[in-house]
């Protein structure tokens, strides 16, 4: 990718997990502690964050930066949250999850 596709890939993956989480632009921006118009303005591809404010909005969203660019993983919160229900089953158990998404994704 060069740094244009990046920048498009930014700006609809921030949209994208923002509205996986359920919460308005407006909201996400005053709860960062910043300008109601912060979020818009970065989805509307007007600006970017600092890093700090990346680190900040990956906070807000619950994932890490990792996350956030890996374009593979389409709700990084629900995996995390899968990954970490699935190390709580015992090893046949985690077989079977196995066994059965193996045979969804067929």
């Amino acid at each position: 990718m060069d740094y244009s596709e990046y920048t498009e890939f930014f700006h609809k993956r921030l949209a994208d997990l923002r509205l996986q989480k359920g919460v308005s632009a407006r909201d996400m921006s005053l709860s960062l502690g910043q300008s109601e118009s912060y979020i818009n303005k970065i989805e509307n591809k007007r600006t970017l964050p600092s890093i700090l404010g990346f680190i900040y909005i990956c906070e807000y969203l619950e994932i890490t930066p990792q996350e956030f660019f890996d374009y593979n993983n389409k709700n990084p919160q629900t995996t995390k949250e899968i990954t970490n229900l699935f190390q709580k089953l015992n090893p046949k158990q985690q077989e079977y999850i196995l066994a059965l998404v193996t045979d969804l994704t067929k």
